[in-house]
């Protein structure tokens, strides 16, 4: 063991002590700074490490879901995170619950308990200058780190909020009613699916739309919210239909140069999906953005036609999100291209979800450390779900905006020949593969 290798740790959240502790198994000696108790975000109230703020489940434990899928990746790879959610797990049918006071202090315990991680109390102002540093700050990093981040990305690299629109699965997308083409011909006609609308189709989606349930805004986000309705390219639909009847009709659903090959004529009102990758299996709402519930954004996304019966890879999300134009700028080692001393993981990376922020933590963290040890890199495939996350991280979709993304078989590797047996079939397959690979994977000794 390297005595002399060591890491530095910004932010004590999911992804923080995951990094943290996967460094420090491997015999790293970590420095992990947490501005708590001196400092709260808005979000935050208790001393405790890896506080969960929003929920107390993590999803799906199923494999054939892909956040399921990952939770077992991070467990047979011996994420502290999914041991200390099994050890305070409560009933919840087929999901993952935890006592949220407790699976916080099992965290904090093994952290500070650890011999090779030293925890230092307070804000972190700038990103070190010297050494090996994981930024694990979170989605509310405090203002001065994220002016140092922003400043260090050339400045129009750091987003602020996240304003996404809805992506569906393309095999549960109706192509009986759904066309292939772009608007007036141009550009490849694969790249968009349209869904065109009569009148009598568009009034009931209407009228769903203006009086559908929005999801209720925290504390921290309602200053931001009450900011983005004022830029058009950030309004959420449901603001925009409430505008008038036919804003929808001269906006996103602009049916002209959209000529529907089964009437040969446009039609009334037409919803256009934008290929989210190059495989083709997602697609992205065009101009959806949206602060919806994601029940309601089942129910009335599914009134437009050729998307009754769709899936959905993620729903549409408005909040506050400090977050990385990743692209580009970081590998699937999670480390900056230009700088491999640095790492960034969690929300600021452009994951979303709990787990899925573990599991950047994660990734983050083993490579920190092998750059401390001197050794290669660890790079999880694209078969993997917590490998397909990285490298969705680190190269994007087709579409040129970034949106950060959480865990879905749209992003994993397809098989090369169609699996029998419909979509459950396929992921199970995808989710044996996977696990095939990462079982036979040990990084620690101990």
């Amino acid at each position: 063991m390297n005595n002399e290798a060591k890491i530095k740790v910004i932010g004590a959240g999911l992804a923080g002590c995951e990094a943290a502790y996967a460094a420090a198994r491997l015999g790293v000696k970590v420095e992990l700074y947490e501005m708590k108790p001196h400092k709260y975000s808005p979000a935050h109230h208790s001393d405790g490490f890896a506080e969960l703020v929003c929920s107390n489940s993590l999803r799906s434990n199923d494999v054939s879901n892909a956040v399921g899928l990952l939770k077992a990746e991070l467990f047979a790879l011996g994420s502290l995170i999914m041991e200390a959610a099994y050890a305070t797990e409560v009933p919840a049918g087929s999901a993952l619950a935890v006592n949220r006071e407790l699976f916080s202090s099992y965290i904090t315990e093994k952290i500070k308990n650890h011999p090779n991680i030293i925890v230092i109390e307070g804000e972190v102002t700038e990103i070190p200058e010297e050494g090996i540093t994981v930024i694990a700050s979170g989605p509310l990093t405090s203002e001065s780190l994220a002016k140092s981040i922003s400043e260090y990305t050339g400045g129009g690299e750091l987003h602020f909020f996240d304003a996404a629109a809805p992506i569906v699965d393309f095999s549960t997308v109706n192509t009986d009613v759904a066309f292939f083409a772009s608007r007036w011909g141009k550009g490849n006609p694969e790249d968009y699916l349209n869904c065109p609308m009569t009148k009598e189709q568009y009034d009931i989606f209407y009228n769903e739309l203006i009086n559908a349930k929005a999801a209720p805004l925290k504390a921290f986000d309602k200053e931001l919210q009450e900011d983005l309705t004022v830029f058009e390219g950030c309004m959420p639909v449901e603001v925009m239909a409430s505008r008038g009847y036919d804003t929808l009709r001269f906006g996103p659903m602009k049916p002209v140069g959209l000529t529907d090959p089964k009437t040969g004529e446009d039609a009334f009102a037409t919803v256009q999906l934008r290929r989210e990758n190059k495989e083709g299996t997602m697609y992205n709402i065009v101009g959806f953005q949206t602060h919806l519930t994601f029940g309601e954004q089942k129910r009335v996304f599914g009134l437009i036609p050729g998307l009754e019966n769709a899936e959905f890879f993620r729903y549409g999300v408005m909040h506050r999100n400090t977050y990385l134009n990743s692209p580009g700028f970081l590998t699937p080692a999670y480390s900056v291209k230009k700088d491999d001393r640095l790492f960034f993981a969690g929300q600021m990376t452009g994951v979303e979800g709990y787990v899925e922020s573990a599991s950047s933590g994660f990734v983050a963290g083993i490579n920190a450390a092998m750059l401390a040890l001197g050794r290669d890199a660890v790079i999880f495939p694209r078969e993997t779900e917590i490998g397909a996350l990285a490298h969705y991280v680190s190269e994007g979709g087709v579409s040129s905006s970034f949106q950060p993304m959480n865990a879905n078989f749209g992003i994993i590797a397809p098989f090369d020949k169609k699996i029998k047996g419909g979509k459950k079939a396929r992921n199970e397959a995808y989710a044996a593969r996977s696990l095939e690979y990462i079982k036979s994977i040990n990084l620690f000794e101990d």
